[in-house]
């Protein structure tokens, strides 16, 4: 399979969206609400939607992977905002309904300060050399996980800078219906955006790990396929969120041939409780070699309820076995 388009900037949502005025239920202090119309919209139809593949849209926090200090890191994402007066300016701009004209951002003076490490994101647009805003007024950009670094601890703990390797949830390659966890070399990674999902991430929707023993994963965009999906009409969608296993996500994104990413969200439409990743219908398989480990404590009980189906753990130095459960805790094998 191809390697599918990273996320370096805001999506679009796959239909004309509309603003109403009723408080955001998102977004504190915002008088209004975006919601989704049922035209597609004409950035989805020049992409090619109906040709695009459908992917789970997984509910965590957005990665990257790039080179610092001479090797492969993991990057968190930061976006550079305004100050305070220059947000005041914007908001007053996006409330008033005469003014028709673009917004004028002086990126220089308008934005808080960020680390010297900080690089934007790469899909965003450029003028005269600077970064411009999105919609939101905001830059989307990137800064590097540094080891100690408390405010990235749970970053920090799925990958290992020694070693050069990164924890991810992905498909298992000898078996698509099953799940795999792998310490994956970050090389591998280079250049593609994950999500990290976890249990101090997002509220933990997927029910990792616990505040004991915290378990975080990184799972690559575009991981997870979306079979049999319906056709691209609202209600047809709209009933598929709301009717089958399947349609119990965050939402979907569409990837596109020419790179465009296309979203929808399933709480754009109506408010639902987070099940599982879809594609978690199976077993999950945990595989570590002989360079890396994993400290497993065993439970009578589910305590990483990723498909409330048995794990299979398997290692190059012993055989498979299945847990009704498991913690996993990363750890370095020191030779």
């Amino acid at each position: 399979m191809r390697r599918l388009g990273s996320v370096q900037r805001k999506m679009p949502c796959v239909f004309v969206t509309e603003v109403k005025d009723e408080p955001s239920a998102k977004r504190e202090h915002q008088p209004f609400k975006v919601l989704a119309t049922e035209t597609v919209s004409h950035k989805a139809l020049d992409a090619d939607i109906y040709s695009a593949i459908p992917t789970e849209k997984v509910d965590g926090t957005c990665c990257y992977v790039t080179t610092y200090k001479d090797q492969p890191y993991l990057w968190a994402r930061l976006d550079r905002k305004p100050n305070k007066q220059a947000d005041k300016r914007f908001k007053n701009f996006l409330h008033s309904k005469e003014n028709s004209k673009e917004f004028l951002w002086n990126v220089e003076e308008d934005f808080k300060p960020v680390p010297e490490c900080w690089i934007p994101a790469k899909e965003i647009d450029q003028l005269n050399g600077n970064p411009v805003p999105d919609e939101n007024g905001h830059i989307p950009g990137w800064v590097p996980v540094e080891k100690n670094n408390k405010q990235y601890c749970w970053h920090s703990s799925v990958v290992n800078y020694e070693f050069e390797i990164a924890l991810v949830l992905k498909h298992c390659p000898d078996d698509p219906g099953l799940l795999e966890i792998s310490a994956v070399p970050l090389s591998d990674l280079l250049e593609q955006t994950l999500e990290l999902i976890g249990t101090n991430i997002n509220g933990n929707p997927y029910g990792l790990g616990n505040k004991k023993h915290p378990l975080h994963l990184l799972v690559p965009h575009g991981a997870f396929q979306i079979k049999n999906l319906p056709t691209l009409k609202h209600n047809d969608l709209l009933s598929w969120f709301e009717g089958c296993r399947e349609g119990k996500i965050e939402g979907i994104v569409w990837h596109c041939h020419d790179g465009c990413l296309i979203k929808v969200r399933q709480k754009i439409y109506l408010v639902l409780g987070y099940v599982i990743l879809h594609s978690s219908r199976e077993e999950v398989v945990l595989k570590f070699s002989a360079q890396t480990a994993a400290i497993l404590i065993l439970k009578p009980r589910n305590t990483i309820p990723l498909s409330h189906m048995p794990v299979t753990f398997t290692c190059e130095s012993s055989v498979s076995q299945r847990v009704h459960g498991l913690l996993l805790i990363p750890a370095v094998v020191q030779n």
